[in-house]
C-alpha cells in the first residue's frame, strides 16, 4: 500500500465541505494500490463467463468503495460507525465468489487496510485483523491451498493491515504534535504581548505621571517669571526622550531596569511633585537577583505615590529579603488596590517567585511590599 494512503490520519474536513483538498493523498495512494486488483481481474477473465460484464463492475465498484473509503470514514463519528466502510468493502468482496471462489480471500488485504485506517480502538482492531487473517488461512486450506501459501496470504493481510495501522497511528500523532506546537506558539505570543503591554504601561505610566508634574510646575514658574521655568522645561525634554528610548528598548526586549537608577529617578520625580522622599543611601544589600524587580517595584510604587496618593512623605526601605515603599497619603482603597499598574507588578512580582503585600502604612497612607 502507499504511504500517501496514510494521510487519512489528518483533521477532518470541515462539514459540508466535500472532499477536501486533505483527501488528495489518500485518493492517489489508494489509486495506486488499486493493482493489487488486476489478478482478481484476469481470474475473473478466464472463465467462461468472460464476456459477462457483471463480475468486471463488480470490481470496479469494489475498487470505487476503496477509494473513497477514507474521506466516508473521516465523515463519520468516532466509534462503531467506522467500520461500517471496511464492513461494505467485506461485502461487496463476498458477491464476487461465483466467480473468483476461494480466490477472494486476496481482496481482503483491502478490507485490513480499511480496518486499519479507521481508527478504532486498538484491542477491537488487533481483534478485528486477527479473524481477518484467520478467515483468509481458513478459506486457503478449505481450498486445498497449500498450508505455506495459505499462511503467506494471512500474513500480507496481517502486515499490511498492521503497517497501515501503525503509519495512520503516526502520522495522526505528527498532527496532534503540530497542533500543540501551534498552540504553544499562540500562548507564547500572548505572553509576550502582554509582557509589552505591561511593560510599555510601567514606563509610560511613570513617565507621563513625571512629566504632567513638571508640566505644571513649569507653567506656574513661567506665570510667576522665574527663570527656573527654563529648567524645568529641558527636563521634561529629557523625560519625554527617555521614555521614548524605553518604549522602544521594550518592545525590542533589551531593556533593564535596575534598583540604583529608579531611585534617583523617583527622588526627582518626588521632588518635583513637592513630596518628601526618604530613601536609603545604598543599595547594596538587594541581591543581585532581585534589584531589577526592586527596581519595577520603586517605579510603581513611587509613580502610584505621585498619581494617586496626595502624600507629603513617601519613604522606602530595602533589605536582603524585601523592599517597601509607604506613604503618609489617602491610603489603600478597591480602587488604587485593583488598578492596572499593580495587577501588572502583582504580575511581575508573582512571575519572580515574590510575594506582593498592599495595605496601610505605619504613616497612614499606603503601604506596598514585596518579599523574596
Amino acid at each position: 500500500m502507499s504511504e500517501q494512503a496514510a494521510t487519512a490520519a489528518e483533521p477532518a474536513p470541515r462539514e459540508g465541505a466535500g472532499f477536501a483538498m486533505s483527501d488528495r493523498g489518500w485518493f492517489i495512494g489508494a489509486g495506486m494500490s488499486l493493482t493489487w486488483i488486476i489478478p482478481s481481474l484476469f481470474t475473473v477473465w478466464r472463465q467462461p463467463t468472460m464476456l459477462d460484464i457483471v463480475p468486471t463492475l463488480l470490481m470496479f465498484v469494489f475498487g470505487g468503495a476503496f477509494i473513497v473509503t477514507v474521506p466516508v470514514m473521516r465523515r463519520l463519528p468516532p466509534g462503531a460507525a467506522r467500520v461500517g466502510p471496511a464492513a461494505v468493502l467485506f461485502g461487496l468482496s463476498l458477491t464476487l465468489i461465483p466467480w473468483l471462489g476461494a480466490d477472494v480471500r486476496w481482496l481482503w488485504t483491502f478490507v485490513g487496510v480499511a480496518l486499519a485506517v479507521s481508527r478504532m480502538s486498538r484491542a477491537i482492531l488487533w481483534i478485528a485483523l486477527l479473524v481477518l487473517a484467520c478467515l483468509t488461512f481458513a478459506v486457503g486450506v478449505w481450498d486445498d491451498t497449500d498450508v505455506g501459501t495459505s499462511a503467506l496470504n494471512a500474513a500480507v493481510i496481517l502486515s499490511v493491515s498492521v503497517m497501515m495501522a501503525t503509519l495512520t497511528s503516526n502520522i495522526s500523532t505528527l498532527a496532534r504534535l503540530r497542533a500543540a506546537q501551534n498552540q504553544v506558539a499562540d500562548l507564547a505570543a500572548e505572553r509576550e504581548r502582554s509582557r509589552v503591554a505591561r511593560d510599555v504601561h510601567d514606563i509610560l505610566g511613570h513617565s507621563l505621571t513625571v512629566i504632567t508634574v513638571k508640566a505644571e510646575l513649569a507653567g506656574r514658574l513661567l506665570d510667576a517669571g522665574s527663570p527656573a521655568a527654563r529648567d524645568e522645561i529641558a527636563q521634561i525634554e529629557q523625560l519625554a526622550r527617555g521614555a521614548l528610548a524605553d518604549v522602544r528598548t521594550t518592545v525590542h526586549g533589551y531593556r533593564g531596569v535596575s534598583i540604583s537608577g529608579e531611585l534617583a529617578a523617583a527622588r526627582a520625580a518626588l521632588e518635583s511633585a513637592g513630596v518628601s522622599a526618604d530613601l536609603p543611601g545604598t543599595t547594596e544589600q538587594v541581591p543581585a537577583d532581585r534589584r531589577e524587580l526592586a527596581g519595577w517595584v520603586v517605579r510603581e510604587a513611587v509613580t502610584n505615590v505621585i498619581r494617586h496618593s496626595g502624600a507629603g512623605v513617601c519613604r522606602v526601605r530595602l533589605d536582603g529579603r524585601s523592599i517597601e515603599v509607604a506613604d503618609d497619603g489617602r491610603g489603600p482603597s478597591s480602587a488604587a488596590s485593583t488598578g492596572s499598574g499593580l495587577t501588572g507588578l502583582r504580575e511581575r512580582v508573582e512571575t519572580a517567585g515574590a510575594r506582593l503585600l498592599i495595605g496601610r502604612s505605619d504613616l497612614g497612607g499606603f503601604n506596598v511590599k514585596v518579599t523574596w
